[in-house]
């Protein structure tokens, strides 16, 4: 009879733990990311929509831009999944490699900018809880992680291209020679 109360006790228990680590989240994490989210759609209200799609047509025409740049504001303006839509700017034969740039720097970007891909969040919170507790400062490593992204993510930029050229080529598969958006 003890092994049901026992029982009885740690799985409310569980809950309880689960409703602290939730409050903990909404009143530090969560008010966090309304106030970057909110403060990215006023810069670009403040830019202008207009400008900002001009810059990313700009940038879409270099690769080391369109494997770099465009990545990293697509996920600081329109957050993951959203940030996908940037493909749009980009020529139909270099959005594959596009999306894979992209996709890849979903983890470095919550270092600094926890809004833009939430699903990774709790990775980077396991990792920096980690560091706090061996009283070490996370800002070095988030650095590092945003600095090793970006490298990763221009390489994986322009090998996707180049497989996804080879592919094209062996498939007969025509590009098309208007530019994007």
């Amino acid at each position: 009879m003890d092994w049901i109360v026992w029982l009885g006790e740690h799985f409310i228990g569980m809950f309880q733990a689960g409703g602290e680590q939730f409050m903990g989240m909404v009143t530090g994490i969560v008010p966090l990311l309304i106030v970057l989210f909110t403060a990215t759609n006023a810069l670009i209200k403040f830019v202008g929509e207009e400008k900002v799609n001009k810059a990313a047509q700009f940038a879409s025409r270099y690769a080391i831009l369109r494997y770099t740049l465009m990545p990293v504001l697509a996920l600081l303006l329109l957050t993951n999944p959203m940030a996908c839509s940037f493909g749009r700017f980009v020529k139909e034969e270099h959005k594959p490699a596009f999306y894979d740039a992209e996709i890849s720097y979903c983890h470095p970007i919550t270092t600094f900018f926890p809004y833009a891909n939430g699903g990774e969040l709790f990775v980077w919170l396991g990792i920096a809880n980690g560091i706090t507790e061996l009283g070490l400062s996370t800002a070095p490593l988030a650095v590092r992680y945003l600095l090793v992204g970006l490298v990763v993510i221009l390489i994986r930029g322009l090998l996707t291209e180049k497989i996804s050229n080879i592919l094209r080529k062996r498939m007969n598969i025509s590009t098309s020679t208007e530019g994007a958006l």
